[in-house]
């Protein structure tokens, strides 16, 4: 009986030829899974050095040089003039996320730190293409309270709607126990963020004069835009038909039809934080693409 168990098992093992159900050892995971737990480390890592640079003035090669492994340093980030609330509010969130490139990476191998552009350029370049024209200034993410949180507005929700759309995908207890606790976080975090703004909603961006609301509402729009997939993002104040059952302009979470999470797949986040509107065209926040094997297999 021991030895027919035996064979059957075997005969199981072998007749299961994807890729996905050859296992990692190292934590029971099927290939799949390390994929999917992998490709977030590229959003994990751009939120911990803003957060840190933007609260501290310093990021992970000071912080936690270890957790790099050699990846070039940031392009053009640094220090925020922020006021003390919202300072301590940031540096929570840094520390949070070298959590979560710690736990990532404890789970899954992973990879170096990717190249990142946290410029002003850059968050100008995702201002300007939200409205369609140069603002005049260029935008400085690094300014001022209302535009530190705008520019971190562009950044964690993206993930959240990642950590949405992996979950349904993957098949070990350890992912979906890490994706779980990583997607309660960084929704935190975004609740946290979009509060912040909601209070400051009808006040003016200067030198701009357009509302902080405004802004929320375009960012998100240019992200449905990049994304391609229909609205999975949503400002401040919306429509009543697309507020929490179909009844309120106020949105101070964004969800969909049943007030859920909207989730997205690698690629639309990938067309998003391009900045391209395509999987295969880095740029923006990642001159040089992505990592991982989910991210080049595009390029």
């Amino acid at each position: 009986m021991i030895l027919v168990s035996l064979l059957l098992l075997i005969l199981h093992l072998l007749s299961s030829s994807c890729d996905e159900y050859f296992i990692n050892d190292r934590n029971n995971l099927t290939k799949s899974d390390v994929d999917l737990i992998e490709f977030p480390l590229n959003i994990e890592y751009m939120e911990a050095e803003f957060f840190l640079w933007g609260s501290l003035g310093y990021g992970l090669d000071k912080f936690a040089p270890q957790l790099v492994d050699g990846g070039p340093k940031p392009i053009g980030v640094r220090i925020a003039k922020l006021s003390p609330l919202i300072r301590d509010v940031i540096a929570q969130f840094g520390f949070q996320e070298v959590g979560h490139v710690r736990a990532i990476k404890s789970t899954v191998r992973g990879f170096p730190r990717p190249l990142l552009n946290l410029s002003r350029e850059s968050f100008a370049t995702v201002m300007n293409d939200a409205f369609g024209h140069p603002l005049q200034p260029s935008f400085d993410p690094y300014a001022n309270d209302i535009n530190y949180l705008l520019a971190s507005y562009v950044i964690p929700y993206v993930g959240l709607t990642g950590y949405v759309g992996a979950n349904p995908k993957l098949h070990s207890p350890t992912a979906k126990r890490l994706i779980a606790g990583l997607l309660g976080v960084e929704s935190g975090q975004d609740a946290v963020l979009r509060t912040l703004l909601y209070e400051r909603g009808r006040e003016n961006v200067e030198p701009y004069g357009i509302t902080v609301t405004e802004f929320t509402n375009r960012i998100s729009e240019l992200r449905n835009k990049l994304g391609r997939q229909g609205i999975k993002d949503e400002g401040l104040r919306v429509k009543p038909k697309l507020g929490a059952e179909g009844s309120i302009r106020g949105n101070i979470i964004a969800g969909g039809k049943y007030s859920l999470s909207y989730d997205r797949t690698p690629e639309e986040i990938l067309r998003i934080v391009y900045g391209s509107g395509h999987e295969s065209k880095p740029g923006g926040f990642y001159p040089n693409g992505a990592k991982g094997r989910i991210a080049k297999s595009y390029l």
